[in-house]
């Protein structure tokens, strides 16, 4: 029941970053549920692989590299789904910017209303 609340506060946190950002375009939130999946798949299969193969480079930039790989995700979840329009990597940059803070707040809300995990 959980991890539908999240899924469900995650895809209005991304129709929250097409409101903010506008350069960042979700269709509808049937689209937002479905781009907050693929965000997940991605961020939980794809992104450790990268942030190992990057390893030199987040060491040598004192881990703002990160935000490079999580812009690249991003960007990625943009070009896989016609419903996420992400035009650009900057626009990739700042929206992802905007869904992580907004990610660590539901995280955080969440922890509060129902305990640790």
């Amino acid at each position: 029941m959980l991890i539908l609340l999240r899924w469900g506060l995650l895809a209005a946190a991304l129709l929250f970053v097409a409101y903010l950002y506008p350069a960042v375009q979700v269709a509808s939130f049937g689209a937002a549920l479905v781009a907050a999946l693929v965000l997940g798949l991605l961020n939980a299969v794809v992104r450790p692989i990268l942030v190992v193969l990057t390893l030199p480079v987040t060491l040598v930039t004192l881990g703002l590299f990160l935000f490079v790989i999580n812009a690249l995700m991003f960007y990625f979840a943009g070009y896989m789904l016609a419903g996420l329009n992400v035009p650009s990597f900057t626009a990739a940059l700042i929206g992802s910017l905007i869904y992580s803070v907004l990610g660590l707040v539901i995280d955080a809300a969440l922890q509060q209303l129902f305990g640790r995990r």
